[in-house]
């Protein structure tokens, strides 16, 4: 309808530009890009100035992602009206969108001087900063840009123009990068630093980091105490504290023996005096009638800590850390944070204290009358909340884990009772609220898995999933319930359940990036293609949005003056550009959609045309991968040596960028089997024959070498078989990948389009000892093939014993055989549309020569043979997966025994069961229908 308008319009009003930009929108938005863009191209021409025209045209450029072209709009515009306050900033905010910031700067300067207002002077100012920071050598930025910038503003300062804090933020951000200090310091304390009001403590904190860069430490002292006395609760001053006093102590510093210790005041420079400080501190929170604050208390254990770690004598230690923490515990229990608070201190208790200081804060636990299971229970949420703790802080010793079978599951009876217990307290909670005996669930869900990754019996995952989705069905927004529930899922093989627990979470913005691996790992190898793809783009979407909002949040720094900002969010833009996550969401989202499409909805070259697509460009930023993954986000209370460690991240970011370099590289091969992939190639190279196949055979081997350097490599991270957390990042699918074969046999198949070059340019007549290699390499493709095959049957699930039992890992060579063979087959069709025209010019010949001899070349045979067992082999894998769907579909669940379990709790246990064995139905269908298709396009694989 706005395209009809604004014709009706343009019937009236031939040269109304705003009409015909407004329809070009309305064309980009049905997806008519071409036509929109010279519809555009047009206006753009004619170089309009009214505000409406130019308006449209840059929500329709940035639309496109064009940002560039509005930069020659508004310079247009500038030229014809150039005392336009409005177009020169247009003009200005355009540059800062594409990040020119040269231009940016002479566009700042030459506002300023149409209208003189500080913003705009700052602007230029700021221009000058950004070219430092971008600058690729720090010399020019030391010695020109910064140095430039710092005399801009210091004669503001002399004229007495500085207004705003942004300003003085300005100013104190160019002394800072360029390493002035003292002058910084200055400005901090002088008459420009009272504008910096905007935050709380922003001149104390802006000092404290001085004098830490000054090595200054007396003043870091005594500033440190000044704000501690003012806000004993005040965390970040405590460290700066600490710190200075030990570097004091190592200069074995004293302080001057008449007049001030230095400019901040009165310096602690020994153990003792600082011990008195902190124990003042506590003595002041003892004393008061309301409520006492964390910090002094946490401080007297961070002492501790650091005394500790410096080999001070023990009999000096301000108290006994057992005693510390019980006396904290006491004040401090009730409070959820109490579990960290203390996390953290518990290596100063040696071992033989755990079950002492476990006893010692039981103590302090009001717990009513035991009842009939011997359990008792809390009266109220305060005493439910000390009794939480203790239990958390008895996991985090290892003390759970030191119990054997029958005590662990004794344990996860008591937490059961408590959880139960603990939901009266939360009737009248509103739904979007948690219980406040969730974490009694949840860690009961963790013994669970204990016993499971112990003794290996399945009975003990169903049990916990079952426990899990009891606890989500009263406290249906526990993002831990969903996290846990959706990990275990899909180390049962299930995806199916997944996708809803994901979306639920709400996973919002940053977190895309952060938790999406947790999501995108399985999707795909679990055989659920369209959620898969579903969850991809969910990831994309965040990415590609992200590229034009940065943009848009440095405009808005820009106009608000908040100067110190824009580092912060270009900082941000490259952070997601470099993401690890990123990459792999973009490779396995285009080779899913090769896998789903090609020759079967678009034929292989339309669809790598459609993605655009290129063997020769290698689009991941490898030397600056970034792995932005939060492995940290279920909550944990395991003990130190059964956490992740430093070592665990190092080998699950080497082995998930050996897996992308081998699906990246995948994803290339398969794009230079195609004329299309080439495009680039056969527009530069005219050195080669016409249909550039020189050029395009050249880089077909190079990407081959480097595939097969990347399978070697990969071999020797998948030897070392890493054994992360089962709370820590998921491995990837490399292992498999290799073990089952697939790799290689990709490997053979893309190989093939290599010896078929030589044979087109050999011809048939000459080539029989290659026709003979050829006919080898087809016959191991079906070999390796059937091998995949083979090691993705048995059953996935079934039941043994009255137990269920799954086998994920058959799902997942499945999926790989799938895959093999869409790349087997993309190689046949390569091979085919070579064969054709050998075969059809050799017949010619014979005709001519009246040849009687009409024997069919070998590799003719071979490829038929060839066709012949891919078919055989599809019937094959297609009748397994009935197999699997019709005994998993008669899979009695309801008659399965749960032991020790109530009516309700087997209820949702059979619910979870139900999940899985829907999901894995769904599974075989979607590989399934694809087999079916792929069998399809072989018909068409005739020579």
């Amino acid at each position: 309808m706005a395209i009809q308008q604004a014709d009706k319009l343009l019937k009236k009003h031939k040269d109304l530009h705003c009409a015909k930009v407004l329809k070009a929108i309305g064309l980009q938005r049905m997806g008519k890009q071409d036509e929109a863009f010279s519809l555009a191209q047009e206006v753009t021409a004619l170089e309009p100035t009214d505000d409406n025209s130019l308006q449209a045209l840059t929500i329709l450029y940035r639309e496109m992602h064009r940002p560039e072209l509005v930069t020659k709009l508004y310079e247009a515009a500038v030229k014809k009206v150039p005392l336009s306050e409005e177009y020169h900033s247009h003009l200005f905010m355009a540059y800062a969108r594409v990040g020119e910031y040269k231009k940016m700067q002479q566009a700042g300067m030459a506002l300023y001087k149409i209208v003189p207002k500080n913003p705009y002077y700052f602007w230029s100012v700021m221009s000058l900063v950004m070219q430092a920071i971008s600058a690729k050598d720090e010399k020019l930025a030391q010695t020109m840009f910064l140095p430039l910038a710092e005399r801009m503003v210091e004669k503001m300062v002399k004229e007495e123009k500085i207004e705003a804090e942004a300003e003085v933020q300005l100013y104190f951000m160019i002394l800072e990068r360029l390493g002035k200090c003292e002058e910084a310091l200055d400005v901090i304390r002088g008459p420009l630093g009272e504008k910096l009001t905007s935050e709380l403590q922003s001149r104390e904190r802006k000092c404290m980091m001085l004098y830490t860069r000054l090595e200054r430490w007396p003043e870091c002292n005594a500033l440190a105490q000044k704000l501690l006395l003012k806000n004993p609760d005040d965390w970040q001053f405590y460290p700066s504290y600490f710190d200075s006093l030990f570097h004091l102590m190592d200069q074995s510093w004293s302080p001057p023996e008449d007049g001030e210790h230095c400019s901040e005041g009165s310096v602690h420079h020994t153990v003792a005096e600082v011990v008195r400080f902190v124990e003042e501190r506590i003595k002041v929170e003892d004393e008061k009638d309301s409520r006492s604050l964390r910090g002094p208390y946490l401080a007297r254990l961070e002492l501790m800590h650091r005394l500790r770690e410096r080999g001070y004598p023990e009999e000096n230690l301000p108290g006994e850390p057992l005693n510390l923490m019980v006396q904290f515990f006491r004040k401090f229990g009730d409070k959820p944070c109490c579990i960290t608070d203390l996390k953290i201190y518990l290596h100063l208790l040696s071992p033989d204290q755990h079950v002492q200081f476990i006893n010692r804060l039981s103590e302090v636990v009001p717990l009513g009358e035991q009842g009939e299971d011997g359990f008792a229970f809390p009266e109220d949420t305060k005493a439910l909340q000390r009794h939480l703790c203790v239990c958390q802080l008895s996991r985090a010793l290892g003390l759970h884990h030191s119990l054997d079978v029958s005590g662990k599951l004794h344990l996860i009876a008591e937490l059961k009772a408590h959880y139960h217990h603990g939901l009266e307290f939360g009737n009248s909670a509103l739904k979007t609220e948690l219980q406040f005996s969730d974490m009694y669930c949840l860690m009961a869900a963790h013994v669970y898995i204990d016993l499971w990754t112990e003794t290996g019996d399945e009975d003990m995952v169903w049990q916990c999933l079952g426990l899990l989705e009891e606890g989500l069905s009263h406290s249906s927004s526990n993002a831990q319930f969903k996290l846990l529930l959706l990990l275990l899922y899909c180390r049962l093989g299930s995806f199916e359940p997944v996708v809803d627990l994901y979306s639920s979470l709400d996973a919002k913005h940053i977190q895309h990036d952060t938790i999406g691996f947790l999501l995108t790992r399985y999707a795909e190898s679990l055989g659920q293609f369209s959620a898969a793809s579903q969850s991809c783009n969910f990831s994309l979407r965040f990415f590609h949005s992200n590229q034009k909002d940065t943009s848009e949040y440095i405009i808005q720094a820009y106009k608000y003056g908040a100067f110190e900002k824009i580092p912060e969010f270009i900082a941000l833009r490259n952070r997601l550009n470099q993401s690890l996550h990123f990459a792999q969401v973009r490779t396995e989202r285009m080779l899913l959609d090769l896998y789903l499409e090609g020759d079967i909805v678009l034929s292989l070259e339309e669809s790598v045309k459609a993605m655009s697509l290129s063997s020769e460009e290698d689009d991941v930023p490898w030397d600056t991968l970034r792995d932005n993954r939060d492995l940290t986000v279920f909550t944990n209370w395991d003990p130190k040596q059964r956490q992740l460690t430093d070592e665990h991240r190092t080998r699950s970011l080497e082995e998930e960028t050996a897996w992308l370099r081998i699906r990246s590289l995948t994803l290339r091969l398969l794009a230079s089997l195609t004329p299309s992939g080439h495009a680039a190639s056969q527009q530069n190279s005219e050195m080669s024959n016409e249909n550039g196949v020189g050029d395009r055979s050249s880089l077909h081997r190079s990407l081959l070498s480097q595939f097969n350097q990347t399978l070697h490599a990969a071999a020797q991270i998948a030897e070392k078989r890493t054994q992360y957390p089962l709370l820590g990042p998921p491995s990837t699918r490399m292992a498999s990948a290799l073990s089952v074969g697939s790799c290689h046999c990709q490997a053979a198949a893309l190989q093939l389009s290599v010896h078929l070059q030589e044979l087109e340019s050999a011809g048939l007549d000459e080539s029989s000892e290659l026709q003979i290699q050829i006919c080898n390499v087809f016959k191991s493709l079906v070999v390796q093939l059937q091998e995949i095959l083979n090691k993705s049957k048995g059953d996935l699930l079934e039941v043994k014993e009255s137990k269920l039992k799954t086998q994920p890992s058959l799902l997942e060579n499945l999926v790989f055989f799938l895959e093999t063979v869409s790349i087997v087959l993309w190689s046949a069709s390569y091979c085919a549309k070579i064969l054709r025209p050998l075969k059809t010019s050799l017949q010619k010949k014979k005709k001519k020569k009246k040849d009687a001899n009409t024997a069919m070349p070998l590799v003719v045979c071979g490829f038929q043979e060839l066709t012949g067992n891919l078919q055989d082999l599809l019937t094959q894998a297609v009748e397994h997966i009935r197999g699997q769907e019709s005994g998993i579909t008669a899979l009695k669940l309801a008659s399965l025994t749960l032991e020790g379990c109530s009516r309700e709790e087997a209820s949702f246990t059979k619910a979870a069961m139900d999940k899985v064995q829907s999901s894995y139905l769904r599974s075989l269908q979607e590989v399934g229908d694809l087999l079916k298709k792929r069998a399809e396009t072989i018909k068409n694989l005739k020579i």
